[in-house]
C-alpha cells in the first residue's frame, strides 16, 4: 500500500503537543559509557520526515514564521515538518563528541531535499536532567539549520544504498562496522552485506527507535 503524506499543521501561539519537559533524560544508551556508532546515517522520506519529497511537495517552499514545530508550506498551502522527535534527536546526536551524522536517500529531488533541510530549523537544546552527563544546563547554543547537523555529508540520489555507503566510507574513513543506518524500506537491508547495521523502522525516527537501533548495533559488535 502506498504511503500517504501526514499533514502537520503549525501553530503560532501554542506550543507543540510534543513540547519537551522542563528537564530531559535521553535514552540510557547515549550516556551509559558503552560504545556508540562512529557514524549514524538517516534516510529522509518516512524516516526523518513523513512524506515523499518527490511526490508531496509543490515548489517553491517557505518557512512558516513562528511555527511550532518549525514547519514549511509549499505552493499549494500544504505543510511539511520533521517527525516530532527527530529535531531533538538530531540536536543531541550532533553534540556527541565521537559520532557523526549523514544522510543516505534515494530521492530524485536532491536539491529540494537540501532546501528543506536548510529551511527547517532545529529547536534549542533540551535541558538535560541532573545526573546526566552535561545535565543541569544541557548543550549550549541556539537553534540551527537541520542541514548543519549532518557533518558527514548528504548522499541524495537514485540508485542502490550500497553506493551511498561506499561514498560515505571513502569520505569519512569510518569502517562499515561502525555505521548505524535508519531506514523504512526493507530492500535497503542490502547495506548489511557491507557490515553496516540497519534499523528498519515503520513510523519515523523516535527516541525508542534510536535506542533500539543503538542496542542492535551493539549486539552486532558483540557488546550488548
Amino acid at each position: 500500500m502506498a504511503k500517504s503524506k501526514k499533514l502537520t499543521k503549525p501553530t503560532a501561539d501554542n506550543p507543540s503537543s510534543t513540547t519537551p519537559p522542563i528537564t530531559f533524560t535521553p535514552p540510557a544508551c547515549l550516556h551509559d559509557g558503552h560504545a556508540l556508532p562512529h557514524l549514524i546515517v538517516l534516510d529522509l522520506d518516512y524516516t526523518l520526515w513523513p512524506f515523499y519529497s518527490d511526490i508531496h511537495i509543490s515548489t517553491p517552499v517557505r518557512l512558516v514564521p513562528s511555527s511550532h514545530p518549525p514547519t514549511l508550506a509549499d505552493r499549494n498551502g500544504e505543510y511539511f515538518a520533521l517527525y516530532p522527535d527527530a529535531p531533538h534527536i538530531l540536536r543531541l546526536l550532533a553534540a556527541l563528541p565521537n559520532t557523526r551524522l549523514a544522510v543516505a536517500s534515494k530521492s530524485p529531488v536532491g536539491d529540494l531535499c537540501r532546501e528543506v533541510l536548510k529551511l527547517l530549523r532545529l529547536p534549542p537544546p533540551l535541558p538535560l536532567a541532573e545526573g546526566v552527563p552535561g545535565g543541569g544546563g544541557g548543550e549550549k547554543g541556539g537553534p540551527k539549520r537541520t542541514i548543519d547537523a549532518f557533518d558527514a555529508g548528504l548522499e541524495i540520489y537514485e540508485g542502490s544504498k550500497l553506493r551511498h555507503f561506499e561514498v560515505l566510507a571513502k569520505r569519512t574513513g569510518i569502517p562499515f562496522s561502525q555505521m548505524l543506518f535508519f531506514d523504512d524500506e526493507r530492500p535497503n537491508l542490502e547495506v548489511e552485506s557491507l557490515g553496516v547495521t540497519m534499523r528498519l523502522i515503520r513510523d519515523g525516527l523516535t527516541w525508542e527507535e534510536l535506542e533500539k537501533g543503538i542496542m542492535q548495533w551493539r549486539g552486532n559488535q558483540g557488546a550488548a
